[in-house]
């Protein structure tokens, strides 16, 4: 019999009683070597400190006939390394139990007198964790970290975040326990244990809703404005996903930005724009509308464009004259990049359809012509605003 066994804290006390009767049971007993160091009494000294997989597979081959105890810390549905070593053990013909211990969110929350059931639960122990992300998707986060709550506090500090509630649990389970409370950037100029969880709180965001946000919901000054029909419109155009990498070049006031970031709350935004009063109002939305995955590119494109992640989805707002250049740096970045582009000039109408169709993609034109009611004493007339292109280019 092969029993994969959570440890909880990795402390004895922290066993179930079925967990503690296998492993004082088992002939072998394989595990980390700091789980190893803290069995109760009663238990073979037939240890070996192996946990991955090839290596426990070899022990066990080598010693075929003997009852043996795997040890992980935490539970063994939580992150864990028996994910991993149970489907081999199945394939290879072992006899398997799979015995849960106490998790690290068990054990955070009991600490400190809470549930956890809202918690959403999230791994940056040696996985890629965009940790804004998860905090704009989720007002409560907690964070299996290992040695880096200071880092993924400082990445949201960063980002605008860093006035969100933090609690790190240093050693959960064990007489080194240690409970931390502060503000985010608080704690991200502090040093923590390697044994560490963080939980993230922050307050309610704005809600969010579809795209099309009220021209006079921004904050505004003399630069020109998408407007909320075509933003919508453009919207669509591009596809936007929860998950895209996006770009706005020639952001103005950051209308359309903020939208693409609302829209994709678990992707990244990137506003490029070069105008110093434009770049104030891009900051300024953000922050009104809390759109903490966008990121302000101050620059002129192209040249501003270089260092940026490949876009899954490009805006053109403007580009100074360079469009040739700038639809270059997008397709090199991503030849299938979703692009749509705005004209009120027929001149920059015709430079986009060329510019698009000499890179291989096929153009099409959605023409836009809003009109709005004006009162006008006991009357309302439609007052029309100039019509508007949008320019998307596909691969044929």
């Amino acid at each position: 019999m092969i029993s994969l066994i959570g440890m909880g804290s990795g402390c004895p006390e922290s066993l179930t009683a079925q967990g503690l009767a296998a492993l004082q049971s088992a002939g072998l007993i394989l595990g980390a070597k700091r789980l190893l160091e803290h069995l109760p009494a009663g238990c073979t000294d037939n240890c070996k400190a192996v946990y991955k997989p090839e290596e426990i597979l070899a022990c066990l081959a080598a010693q075929p006939d003997t009852d043996t105890a795997v040890l992980y810390s935490g539970d063994t549905g939580f992150y864990s390394g028996a994910a991993k070593l149970l489907p081999l053990l199945r394939v290879m013909g072992y006899s398997v139990r799979v015995l849960p211990g106490l998790s690290s969110v068990q054990l955070l929350a009991a600490a400190v007198g809470r549930p956890w059931q809202d918690w959403k639960l999230v791994s940056a122990h040696g996985r890629a964790c965009d940790p804004v992300a998860e905090i704009l998707a989720h007002p409560q986060v907690f964070f299996l970290t290992g040695d880096t709550p200071a880092t993924l506090c400082a990445k949201l500090t960063a980002a605008g975040l860093g006035a969100a509630h933090a609690l790190v649990g240093e050693n959960l389970g064990t007489p080194a326990e240690a409970i931390r409370f502060g503000l985010a950037r608080e704690l991200a100029e502090q040093t923590f244990a390697p044994l560490s969880v963080l939980l993230i709180e922050r307050e309610a965001l704005p809600p969010r809703r579809t795209p099309g946000l009220p021209d006079d919901a921004f904050i505004r000054g003399a630069v020109p404005m998408t407007k909320q029909e075509v933003r919508a419109a453009a919207l669509a155009k591009l596809a936007v996903t929860p998950t895209d990498t996006l770009w706005d070049v020639g952001a103005g006031t950051g209308s359309v930005s903020v939208e693409l970031a609302l829209t994709a709350p678990a992707g990244q935004v990137y506003a490029v724009e070069c105008d110093p009063e434009a770049c104030a109002l891009i900051q300024q939305n953000r922050e009104k509308f809390a759109a903490y995955n966008l990121t302000l590119i101050e620059g002129k494109a192209p040249d501003a464009l270089d260092a940026l992640p490949a876009p899954d989805a490009v805006f053109i707002g403007g580009t100074k004259g360079n469009m040739d250049a700038v639809i270059d740096a997008v397709l090199h970045k991503n030849p299938v990049a979703r692009l749509c582009i705005t004209a009120i000039a027929l001149e920059t109408l015709s430079a986009a359809v060329a510019v698009l169709t000499a890179h291989g993609l096929s153009a099409e034109v959605t023409q836009i012509a809003v009109s709005r009611t004006k009162k006008a004493g006991s009357l309302h007339l439609l007052m029309a605003n100039n019509p508007v292109f949008l320019i998307t280019g596909a691969r044929t």
